[in-house]
This record gives structure tokens, C-alpha cells and sequence, in this order.
């Protein structure tokens, strides 16, 4: 089992009465993509920032790397961990290869390190550009080169593909996934879920500031149970059979009954057969990340 490379235990940022991120207890598997999930306003970027150290929590404890986030350590963790944290970096009046240069100085790095970096996020044909003639896809992948340069063990990305078309979405996809398969662990945050659906390996749902589900996509996916639907001989009478179960008319004209599970579905079968009601079809709904999300924050919107 992986260990964990990013750990909080009851991280809390308050401004005045207002409380952003409550009690948060994340647990970041290492080498994994972790899709950090929750509608705008939910407190995310505040989490990301608190890791980072760029802001302080209220309260609460931040571990990276089995390291305690604190001023004596912050600096030597902050050097295995790479970070796009809102706008993509970078000066636009200069080319990319400036900007790495600059990187590399700053950094203290060689050149193997700049040059591996900008292979990985496939810019190496742009870098003779101005950063002001790049395409945002483009300034997002020197924000990652940048944060890679370093070679660190994670990468923090605040909604890395915002602003990016569908090409540039597969295409920084298939880097995230690239990375974490060479061992590097990713946190991305996203208002996307499908890409993160596509992406993520672990997920985390954050709702007013709250973690109200972390784990898996398939455990997600049994947090929020989904519909049975029934296919029968009069669906009409069986809906009003299952009326106390809020069961409802599809427009493919079948029965759908939310919230039960295998052994109340059991008994709702049988009571359809009892009243004399064919039945010859029972499956579950299909459903997509962004349902269960829906289902998860009661309709907030990312």
C-alpha cells in the first residue's frame, strides 16, 4: 500500500467570523493523480495555499512528506514540491528558454534538470518564443516546467486546465498521467469532472469547507446510491405502488426508485409481483462523476 505523502489532520482557516476550511483531514496517497473536487467558494485554492505554506491555517497541522509544515522545515519540503498556484507564471516579455534560465539561477539547478522539465511538458519547440505570443495551453505548460525543474516528488496544480481547449485538456490529461506513473504525485483541483474523472486515481470532494467524501472513484460512486430502475409490464401501477418509495416515471417509460439498496430493492420486486405487475427488468442508473457530485453538495455548483 502506498504511503502517504500529504496529511492534514483538522486544517481550519477562518477570516474574522468567516470560516473557508473546516476541521479538513486530507490523506494523499503517494504517486497517485488526486482529484481535489468542490464547487467555487468551497475552499480548494485556500487548502492548496495552506499547503504550500502561503497562507497560515487557523488551527490544525499540515504533514508533507511525513514532515511537519512549520518554519524550520518549510523550506527544505517546499524544494521537493512544485506548485501552479492561479495565473501561470512567467514574464511575457521574455522568451520561454529566459524564463527557464531565470528558473535555473534562482534555483540553483543544471541545465539537464531545466532541459528534462521542458521535454516532459513537450515545449521544447516553443522556447524561442515570447511568452507573450503563447497560447494559454502553452504558458500553462511552462508553469509546469517551471514546478518541474525541480524534480519534486509533488506537484500542486490549481486548475491546470482552465481556459484550455479540448485538445490542450487531453493533452495535459495525458501529462498528469504521465507524471504520476514516473512517480511524481499530483493534486489538481478542477471545476472539469469529467477530465478529472478520466485522470484521478484518488479523489477528495470538499463542500463549504468541508471533506464530505475521499477515496476512490469506485467508492464514490457507492457514497451516493444510485437509482434503481425497473422495467415492467404496467409502469404506471407499479409507480403508484411505490409511491412511499418516491418511485417516478421515466420518459423511456420505466420505474425509477432512488436510495435503495440490494435487499430493499429485494422487496420492492416482490411487492410489484405481488400485485400482479410483470417484472422483467431490474438495473442500477448509470451515473457519471458529476451526478454523484451533484448528489454529494446537493446541487452546488462548481
Amino acid at each position: 500500500m502506498s504511503s502517504t505523502i500529504v496529511a492534514t489532520e483538522n486544517l481550519t482557516k477562518r477570516y474574522g467570523n468567516r470560516t473557508v476550511v473546516e476541521n479538513l483531514n486530507l490523506a494523499i496517497p503517494e504517486g497517485c493523480v488526486y482529484g481535489f473536487l468542490g464547487p467555487n467558494g468551497s475552499g480548494k485554492s485556500t487548502t492548496m495555499k495552506m499547503l504550500l505554506s502561503l497562507i497560515q491555517p487557523t488551527s490544525g497541522n499540515v504533514e508533507i512528506m511525513g514532515q511537519p509544515m512549520t518554519r524550520g522545515t518549510r523550506r527544505s519540503l517546499l524544494g521537493q514540491i512544485g506548485s501552479l498556484i492561479e495565473s501561470p507564471p512567467g514574464y511575457a516579455h521574455l522568451t520561454g528558454a529566459e524564463n527557464m534560465r531565470l528558473v535555473q539561477r534562482l534555483l540553483g539547478l543544471d541545465r539537464q534538470q531545466v532541459d528534462v522539465a521542458v521535454a516532459t511538458v513537450r515545449l521544447q519547440d516553443q522556447m524561442g518564443k515570447k511568452v507573450r505570443d503563447y497560447s494559454l495551453g502553452m504558458k500553462q505548460r511552462l508553469g509546469i516546467a517551471m514546478a518541474l525543474a525541480r524534480q519534486p516528488r509533488l506537484l500542486i496544480l490549481d486548475e491546470p486546465t482552465n481556459g484550455l481547449d479540448p485538445a490542450g485538456i487531453e493533452e495535459m490529461r495525458t501529462l498528469l498521467r504521465r507524471l504520476a506513473g514516473d512517480g511524481v504525485t499530483v493534486m489538481v483541483s478542477s471545476h472539469l469532472l469529467g477530465e478529472i474523472d478520466k485522470t484521478a486515481t484518488m479523489l477528495g470532494v470538499l463542500s463549504a469547507g468541508r471533506m464530505i467524501f475521499q477515496g476512490t472513484r469506485s467508492e464514490l460512486m457507492v457514497a451516493s446510491t444510485p437509482d434503481v430502475i425497473i422495467t415492467c409490464t404496467d409502469p404506471q401501477a407499479a409507480a403508484a405502488t411505490l409511491g412511499s418509495f418516491n418511485a417516478r416515471l421515466t420518459e423511456a417509460g420505466e420505474v425509477a426508485v432512488p436510495g435503495l439498496d440490494d435487499r430493499q430493492t429485494a422487496g420492492v420486486v416482490a411487492a410489484l409481483v405481488g400485485e400482479g405487475i410483470g417484472v422483467y427488468g431490474v438495473a442500477r442508473d448509470e451515473q457519471s462523476l458529476e451526478d454523484v457530485f451533484m448528489h454529494l453538495t446537493a446541487g452546488g455548483g462548481l
